[in-house]
């Protein structure tokens, strides 16, 4: 419930000239360096009795074309085993993966079992999005919760049908990716598009290495071109920029999280000049259960005769203007209302509506 629950305000301190700055290596990649996304359909047994029920009817049939493979022809295809469950196998296969390589896995449900607990996946190929597979995954897995009990007096913590299987997947195709013997320009990509650090990553890059090496492209990208001791020594130039620090300048962003009431705030944000006011309207209604007696000798009978009675009480109006500009003002006014986490995004909303606060407001 709202009111019982908990508003978690987070100042991030602006970096200072004496503060640490970021390691490239931490804040961007080079471009094409990537990993790629597998999946791939399989199936989880060893389950007790929580596996897919007979509405999922694919299980039973993957479970019939998978005998058959094993030389066992079923006759009867109504068979009933609830020990398996249908899922779907994601991974992520790094960048330079070898053939060889152990890669982990995410094993989901998705058919009706209740859970996956104590569950081994079987021999499963993965695929990536042009159909070939590049991995093979199998293995236990290992969940993150569980359930115990039925229906009606069962225990379930977090989701016990989804479990990870850690080093279960084997590469057995690399994608082709590699370095040229001769490189003579890279493009060093930002993970988050700022045109400010596109160019404070230039002038580092330009005064580590001494003449105009980087050139900015955009807000995101920036075009390195190698000195001639290095084109032919692309890993040692890569290690060397990865290395390189650089004082990062962040945007004004405020972050609320609806489901949780948890508010993020950076020390960079901005209150202009704003007056708030907070009040709570409460209507309560009251039932009072009367009893009508009849007179005696009469006729009639004794009846319950419920009285409501409705009033309304409305709280005096917190009025509270803001004249500071920091983000400390903006927190002791919002605790010295004593606001609950939907009032406080309501008035972070009704904020930013006015331009008072100076900063991008994003809920999740």
């Amino acid at each position: 419930m709202w009111l019982r629950s908990i508003v978690i305000i987070l100042v991030l301190l602006v970096p200072s000239p004496g503060a640490a700055d970021s390691r490239l290596k931490d804040i961007s990649h080079i471009d094409g360096v990537r990993g790629n996304s597998l999946i791939g359909y399989g199936l989880v047994i060893g389950l007790n009795k929580t596996g897919d029920r007979q509405q999922t009817f694919f299980t039973n049939q993957t479970l019939i074309n998978m005998l058959e493979r094993f030389g066992m022809t079923i006759t009867n295809p109504s068979i009933r085993v609830e020990n398996i469950a249908a899922v779907m196998v994601t991974a992520d296969l790094p960048a330079f993966a070898r053939s060889g390589s152990r890669i982990d896995l995410t094993v989901s449900s998705i058919g009706d079992a209740k859970s996956l607990q104590g569950g081994i996946l079987l021999q499963t190929p993965l695929m990536g999005p042009d159909s070939t597979v590049y991995a093979m995954a199998q293995g236990p897995l290992v969940l993150g919760g569980f359930s115990a009990g039925d229906d009606t007096t069962g225990v379930t913590v977090n989701h016990p049908t989804v479990g990870r299987v850690p080093n279960g997947g084997m590469v057995e195709r690399m994608v082709l990716t590699g370095m040229p013997e001769v490189v003579e320009t890279l493009d060093l990509v930002l993970d988050r598009a700022d045109f400010t650090n596109a160019n404070r990553v230039t002038e580092a890059l330009n005064a580590t290495f001494g003449g105009g090496i980087a050139r900015p492209l955009d807000g995101r990208s920036v075009r390195l071109t190698l000195p001639p001791e290095y084109q032919r020594r692309p890993i040692d130039f890569i290690a060397a920029v990865e290395a390189v620090s650089v004082e990062i300048d962040n945007r004004a962003r405020v972050v609320v999280n609806e489901r949780t009431g948890t508010v993020v705030i950076g020390s960079n944000v901005r209150i202009a000049p704003a007056s708030i006011a907070h009040g709570n309207l409460s209507i309560q209604i009251e039932t009072q259960l009367d009893v009508s007696q009849p007179q005696s000798f009469s006729q009639g009978q004794t009846t319950v005769v419920p009285q409501q009675q409705v009033t309304t009480q409305e709280d005096q109006s917190g009025f509270v203007t803001l004249a500071g500009s920091t983000v400390e003002d903006l927190i002791g006014v919002l605790n010295a209302m004593g606001v609950t986490p939907r009032d406080t995004i309501a008035i972070l909303e009704v904020l930013k509506a006015a331009g008072a606060l100076q900063a991008e407001l994003e809920i999740i």
